[in-house]
């Protein structure tokens, strides 16, 4: 039981130690970066929803020729 105790009790000591590592982002950054993932997300939503728009209009029209 001691051992496993033992176990526990290092583990979190390596945990804690490798949270001590971190090195969390400032405000600016955090900003900067949320920003560019929303913009780059909106983009990527846009050319999908084209490429949708497109696909499904053609396809439309090669059924109706039919």
């Amino acid at each position: 039981m001691s051992e496993n105790k033992a176990q526990k009790t290092s583990w979190f000591k390596g945990l804690s130690a490798e949270f001590k590592k971190i090195i969390w982002p400032d405000r600016k950054r955090v900003a900067r970066e949320t920003t560019s993932v929303v913009a780059v997300s909106v983009a990527l939503g846009v050319i999908i929803a084209v490429i949708d728009f497109v696909v499904q209009n053609g396809v439309d029209i090669l059924v109706n020729l039919g």
